[in-house]
């Protein structure tokens, strides 16, 4: 089981299998979660045929951004992992399954003569339970077929031993029509009706077809012996059995409190899957992306990723079924090769294989629209060549103060953030945004020149004609002009300047060249001022408490975590100040506050 993420427009692509899907908000806020057996139909039923929703309906789809599907192995299973997580998460849209009421159970108790009935509440003492049962018509079926093929008691006594052989109790009405044998009085042995709750916990596991081979036999026999009021009462018995609901995989109650970690490798990067096991059913899954480098091996991965997963999900499972063998401390990692814990780790790798594939036809995707966009913007601007690397500049400061610069480097459409820049003006006094452009412009390609490295294809910069020739100087004085193209790109109308072009060309707003300059110039527009915020604020910490001979990072500390603000320490007393850093700095800091001279 696990979750793949889609946007709206992209559900096209979501498999047609069981599972459960859930839609996000743009903020990240879970909305609605919904099951369905085919889930691509399902989801696509909420785009493709809005008038026939209600109005509460078409204010959901509104609002959904991301689309997250998490695929199982039937519609039953999809049913009990969307009550776990609508109860959960309890999401704005869903109405249904948000009480604490949970689906029923049927519980075989761990007594002398152990009685079978139903419950909601889970408790391990009390003896073995099945289920949960996502229909209680479904749980009384079993319950009376049960009853009808086996003598359970379902008084409340005491049956021990000494009871029994001192003869305390006498048979009920449940003896006198048949439905109990009377293990009360002795009437039946704690064998027999032994052997018969193991009967009824075959059925309850799905391990149906020996008592179905019994019932045809029973039946044949009877038929054979013209008794066919007897005959007809097994076959109703069989057809009972036939349709009774078998075990289903995420509630097998032989697979407790058990996690399944699963990896599968790319070219770069490793699909590790973690699905957590809690009283049978799947509780928490997740896939993540770890990127590997080829000296790194399996075990590693796993040994790095499986904690943070275990801890994110609160595991505290002794075991871990894997198609890896790894090693942790105190915990038992095992491969199965049969039965249902073999099942799991199937369904296991195969949702790390559709989240991988996935993920790979995104990528895909975004490399085609990448280099779309890019050749589009060797046509638009008149490039002679594809303007793979872009490197965009931007400067920030406030009436002069503070001036800083940043520039931003983008690869195939796309940042690449190891490679961002940040200047502080060194040689400009003043708001003076174009004599700033020209000192980063220069001392960017002047050390790439010194350093011999690889020039990019375009440089833009942020602001319109004036920002443009101020660049184009550095670059004369470099010896680079003509040789790399440049632009500027003004923010009031958009345009687009070229050097000695005073006209400029504009874009439609929906060409996917102007998207792409616009996203790089506000990339480094927001580098810019992140750098120039820093700065401010790591100034605005230093204080006039700096200027005191003798006050350190420790006494203005300690000055501060007292009195709070520089106001409060200025009006207070000499007595309070000297409490906090001593006598001698005490009166320092006062007659520096108070401009007065040290005596």
């Amino acid at each position: 089981m696990e979750h793949f993420q889609f946007n709206k427009t992209s559900y096209n692509h979501i498999p047609k299998d069981p599972g459960v899907y859930k839609f996000f908000h743009a903020s990240g806020t879970l909305l609605y979660v919904g099951k369905a057996k085919v889930l691509k139909n399902r989801v696509a039923s909420y785009f493709t045929n809005k008038s026939l929703l209600n109005r509460k309906t078409q204010r959901l789809v509104s609002q959904i951004n991301t689309i997250e599907v998490t695929i199982v192995n039937s519609e039953y299973d999809a049913l009990l992992l969307e009550n776990n997580l609508i109860k959960e998460n309890q999401p704005k849209f869903n109405i249904l399954l948000k009480d604490d009421k949970t689906f029923p159970f049927l519980v075989v108790t761990n007594e002398r003569f152990p009685k079978i009935y139903a419950t909601r509440k889970v408790v391990p003492d009390k003896g073995t339970h099945f289920g949960p049962y996502t229909s209680v018509r479904d749980m009384h079926k079993a319950l009376d077929l049960i009853s009808k093929l086996y003598h359970v008691r379902s008084c409340n006594l005491n049956l021990s031993e000494k009871n029994i052989n001192n003869k305390k109790f006498k048979v009920c009405l449940e003896y006198h029509i048949g439905n109990c044998l009377g293990p009360c009085e002795n009437l039946q042995t704690e064998v027999d009706y032994l052997n018969e709750i193991d009967q009824a916990m075959l059925i309850l596991k799905g391990t149906i077809q020996p008592i179905k081979i019994r019932l045809k036999e029973e039946m044949n026999h009877a038929a054979s012996l013209l008794k066919f009021e007897q005959a007809a009462e097994f076959k109703s018995k069989l057809q009972l059995l036939e349709t009774f609901q078998s075990k289903s995989l995420i509630v097998n109650p032989n697979i407790t409190d058990i996690d399944i970690v699963t990896i599968l490798h790319g070219a770069d990067i490793s699909y590790v899957n973690f699905m957590k096991i809690e009283m049978g059913m799947i509780r928490a899954s997740e896939t993540v992306l770890i990127r590997s480098r080829l000296k790194e091996k399996t075990a590693e991965i796993l040994a790095y990723a499986v904690p943070t997963l275990r801890q994110k999900f609160n595991s505290h499972s002794a075991t871990i079924i894997s198609n890896f063998l790894f090693e942790l401390p105190e915990i038992d990692v095992i491969i199965p090769q049969i039965g249902d814990k073999k099942k799991l780790l199937d369904l296991s790798i195969k949702n790390a294989f559709m989240f991988k594939q996935n993920h790979l036809r995104i990528k895909t995707k975004q490399q085609d629209n990448s280099e779309r966009t890019i050749r589009q913007l060797q046509r638009d601007l008149r490039l002679k060549s594809l303007p793979t690397v872009i490197e965009c500049f931007d400067n920030s400061n406030i009436q002069g103060s503070y001036p800083t610069a940043s520039m931003v480097y983008f690869k195939n459409g796309k940042p690449l953030k190891q490679e961002y820049r940040r200047y502080n003006i060194k040689t400009v006094i003043g708001p003076d945004d174009f004599s700033s452009m020209t000192e980063i412009i220069y001392r960017r390609y002047e050390r790439l020149l010194k350093e011999k490295k690889t020039f990019p294809d375009l440089i833009v910069v942020d602001g319109g004609k004036g920002q443009l020739s101020a660049a184009c100087i550095s670059l004369k004085k470099l010896g680079l002009y003509g040789k790399v193209p440049i632009i500027g790109i003004a923010k009031r109308l958009e345009e687009i300047y070229f050097p000695e072009d005073s006209i400029p060309i504009y874009l439609s707003k929906k060409s996917s060249t102007l998207k792409l300059l616009q996203f790089i110039r506000d990339e480094a527009h927001r580098f810019a001022i992140t750098h120039h915020r820093n700065i401010r604020s790591n100034d605005s910490i230093t204080s006039i408490l700096d200027n005191i001979p003798g006050i350190g990072t420790k006494k203005k500390t300690d000055l501060l975590t007292q009195f709070k603000t520089l106001s409060q320490i200025r009006t207070a007393s000499i007595s309070a100040l000297t409490n906090t850093i001593g006598n001698r700095l005490g009166v320092r800091v006062h007659n520096y506050l108070n401009k007065k001279k040290e005596s």
